[in-house]
């Protein structure tokens, strides 16, 4: 296998497992602090902006280079 090719499976599935993981501790943060149903959506929400931001940067990234 190819380093270019690792590296890039190796990105894709630590910054997968990273994004389960900071849902985890979202998930944890707004259980332990009682935020109930609208401070859980709004925390998940701002987690899920960062997410959106990496996967558009990607997509960016990805249509530059085949250009």
């Amino acid at each position: 296998m190819e380093p270019e090719v690792f590296e890039e499976w190796m990105m894709i599935i630590l910054v997968g497992g990273l994004i389960l993981f900071m849902a985890f501790i979202v998930w944890d943060l707004a259980h332990k602090s009682k935020a109930g149903r609208y401070g859980t959506f709004v925390l998940f929400f701002a987690l899920g902006l960062g997410v959106l931001g990496f996967i558009i940067k990607s997509i960016v990234i990805g249509s530059l280079e085949g250009v």
